[in-house]
């Protein structure tokens, strides 16, 4: 059955029109009144207290607006077993792209595109507004394929030093970054250490990775260095290959 993000109040019994993204997708794919498609909020708990999926039946199909008549409510989570919230160095505009599709694929609870001084991409102004737009729809889609109820947060781009300033480290939250330094601990060692459910914030850079004085700054601010192994992995490789790691294997 069709999924689609509907990020509008949903409630069993209820008729609604379809906001333009989804209905755009029910007429690509040239549905039919009585059919019936998946709707699922995305947001979290705060904004979408009913969680879940609902079922919809499609009542009326205009030239441009589809409207349905909302069903059955399943209060189905496909939610990793513990927030991991991506502090991502901005690579180049396909590998973030791809970033943000499989981190959302993955479980990732947010990601903030991260200023970083080696970061090939610069944003600001206008231009960061519609990149933003865009990874925001990137994760939908994600979300919708993958059968998540939730939407990966994308937050607004930031430089380290300014998200460190408006992130103090607390004792529940873990802070990781992908490093080479010598003290790096493996992923297993730095994970078995995890209290159930702990949320990790992790960071990693872009291409070239962060700078000495960037990884300095993380380190300060309570972040512990993580390596991956011997081998080098690309900048949108390897905050992945942690994500997988941890919420597959909880």
């Amino acid at each position: 059955m069709p999924r689609f993000h509907c990020p509008v109040p949903l409630a069993s019994g209820a008729t609604l029109e379809l906001p333009p993204g989804a209905a755009r997708h029910v007429q690509v794919l040239r549905m039919q009144p009585g059919q019936t498609v998946t709707l699922f909020h995305g947001g979290d708990a705060a904004s979408n207290p009913a969680g879940g999926e609902f079922e919809a039946t499609i009542t009326r199909m205009g030239r441009s607006d589809v409207w349905v008549e909302v069903g059955a409510h399943h209060p189905i989570e496909r939610e990793a077993p513990r927030p991991i919230h991506l502090l991502a160095g901005i690579t180049a505009n396909e590998r973030m792209d791809w970033l943000v599709e499989k981190a959302t694929e993955l479980g990732a609870a947010s990601l903030t595109p991260l200023l970083a001084e080696r970061s090939v991409l610069k944003l600001k102004g206008e231009r960061a507004d519609k990149k933003l737009a865009h990874w925001r729809g990137v994760a939908v889609a994600a979300s919708e394929q993958s059968g998540r109820n939730r939407v990966t947060v994308l937050h607004d781009a930031a430089s380290l030093v300014d998200w460190l300033a408006d992130h103090p480290a607390t004792a529940d939250h873990a802070r990781w970054v992908l490093s080479l330094h010598p003290a790096a601990q493996p992923l297993a060692a730095r994970a078995a250490e995890l209290a159930p459910g702990a949320a990790v914030t992790l960071l990693s850079g872009p291409e070239g990775g962060l700078t000495p004085a960037e990884e300095a700054a993380a380190l300060a601010a309570g972040f512990a260095p993580v390596t991956l192994g011997p081998r080098v992995l690309r900048a949108e490789t390897a905050p992945l290959a942690v994500l997988g790691a941890l919420t597959l294997r909880d």
